[in-house]
């Protein structure tokens, strides 16, 4: 199982889990009970609820980089081009686009 933690403006907001083949979204207990912390995604609203998908999120997916950028970070960092999470695990702990960073536990 791979597993990171999900940050929103430096707090932690939730986990991602990869297991068998599917993909795991729950929240923060704290993040939840503090109403000021928006949804990451309003395809992933604020819930108790564990999010499941037999694909990594498109939310997440949409942080990964596209054509030369990737061809280039999958070359330089030895990621398989199309192990998605790993690419995410490797590329999205840091200057991120917008308030979402990932970091692998």
């Amino acid at each position: 199982m791979r597993k990171a933690e999900v940050y929103y403006n430096n707090k932690l907001a939730g986990y991602l889990f990869e297991n068998n083949d599917k993909y795991f979204f729950k929240y923060n207990e704290q993040y939840i009970l503090d109403i000021s912390n928006p949804s990451i995604s309003l395809t992933l609203p604020k819930s108790k609820e564990v999010f499941i998908s037999k694909h990594l999120f498109p939310f997440f997916f949409g942080l990964l980089s596209e054509g030369e950028n990737k061809k280039m970070q999958c070359a330089k960092l030895n990621i398989n081009d199309n192990d998605y999470f790993d690419m995410l695990l490797k590329t999205s702990s840091h200057n991120t686009v917008g308030g979402i960073t990932v970091r692998e536990l």
